[in-house]
């Protein structure tokens, strides 16, 4: 998001942790002197050395830069923040070791830099920003401050030393929970809130994902987009939710912060696809199932790695094979046979190759992309994928 990714843009993103990821990058990390290598110890054995030094456990100290407050209990920071709490028992840090900063704008360039530089002031030595408004502050200090590491979420610039950006294939987790959509929906007509609009490849990408998936059980059904401009606009997600009811969608998903448009759903009498964190808690009556990040993947992997000094400086990118990304247990409230359906797409991605934006692929302006026998690139997916799959609709 924003936020809206080798992990990496993103996008996991937020599902218990383990210290091991995908490092592949969507980008290389920058060729400098200092890139990992391995060196020989006098035992004869090798072991790695980063492009940062060591630091022991205790003297870690971490800093988490968020959008909103995670006390909301919902939805995109809520999850990061689940994440940063499953890193702290992963590897077992103290409270004293985690410093946090709600509610930073990420539009504001001022507020962004003053809460990286209390992080700083207070001995952070890695700094996880979470939002993709944050990137360009985090460029720029992390050119200041050589000695901190600067990881970012979502976004795609990086320095290959101190500063990577972080991000998943959330993609594949909503191609599953557009399966449980496409069975679910009586109507044809299944509604999407939007963050961002075409040009932003993060959110394009997830919609897209969406309608393959749903179109693979239901080639009848359409996807109708609302895009609200904004990452976290309560009142504009649920105008943008019951516009979409409106026009006839029962089944509403979502790119954007709030569990909104899940409870527009459910007092609509239609269903819902949750993002970020399980929201059957905010509208048990509606919700098929989540798109859900388990960050803990990412940050137990990353504050581990400058423990070890095995900090290399790469972006990431990791998906459902790594536990960052899947969907929540389906709900009673799914059609017969979604288990089956989801199951055999889940073997698909993980166990067989399936990348969903395989071979050609058509888009609803009439053209194609993609070739047969190829997969778009990770680079494609979260950088320049600007169209709509060909059951897409704007409304």
């Amino acid at each position: 998001m924003k936020k809206l990714l080798s992990l990496l843009v993103v996008s996991a993103m937020v599902v218990s942790l383990c210290a091991c990821g995908s490092n592949q990058s969507t980008q290389e990390p920058a060729e400098t002197a200092e890139t990992t290598e391995a060196t020989e110890t006098t035992e004869g054995t090798t072991e790695a050395t980063g492009v940062m030094p060591a630091i022991a456990k205790e003297d870690i100290k971490v800093g988490v830069i968020h959008i909103t407050d995670p006390a909301e209990g919902s939805g995109y920071t809520y999850t990061h923040d689940l994440g940063i709490q499953g890193m702290q028992k992963n590897i077992g840090l103290d409270d004293s070791q985690i410093v946090r900063k709600n509610n930073v704008n990420d539009s504001d360039a001022t507020a962004i830099e003053n809460a990286i530089r209390e992080c700083i002031e207070e001995g952070c030595n890695i700094i996880f920003a979470t939002s993709w408004g944050f990137m360009d502050t985090c460029e720029a200090l992390a050119e200041e401050f050589p000695e901190v590491i600067f990881s970012h979420g979502t976004g795609y610039k990086s320095n290959g030393v101190n500063f990577n950006n972080y991000f998943g294939r959330i993609y594949q987790a909503r191609y599953l929970a557009g399966i449980a959509a496409g069975l679910k929906t009586e109507s044809n007509k299944l509604g999407y809130v939007a963050a961002m609009g075409q040009d932003n490849s993060e959110v394009t990408g997830g919609i897209n994902a969406f309608a393959m998936g749903a179109y693979s059980v239901n080639p009848d059904c359409e996807v109708y987009v609302k895009v609200t401009n904004s990452w976290f606009d309560p009142e504009g997600e649920t105008q943008a939710a019951q516009a979409l009811v409106d026009l006839g969608c029962d089944v509403i998903a979502q790119h954007c912060d709030t569990p909104n448009p899940q409870t527009v759903a459910e007092q609509n009498g239609v269903w819902g696809v949750g993002y970020n964190s399980d929201m059957s808690k905010d509208a048990p009556d509606a919700v098929l199932t989540s798109v859900m990040w388990d960050w803990s993947v990412y940050y137990t992997y990353a504050v581990q790695s400058v423990i070890d000094g095995t900090w290399s400086g790469e972006n990431y990118f990791g998906g459902m094979a790594d536990g960052l990304v899947d969907i929540a247990a389906l709900s009673d409230l799914c059609a017969e046979g979604t288990q089956e359906a989801v199951d055999a797409a889940r073997d698909q991605i993980i166990n067989e190759g399936f990348n969903v934006f395989d071979g050609v692929i058509e888009t609803n302006d009439g053209s194609t992309v993609g070739a047969e026998g190829a997969t778009l690139s990770d680079a494609e997916i979260t950088g320049s994928m600007n169209w709509y799959f060909k059951n897409v609709v704007v409304k």
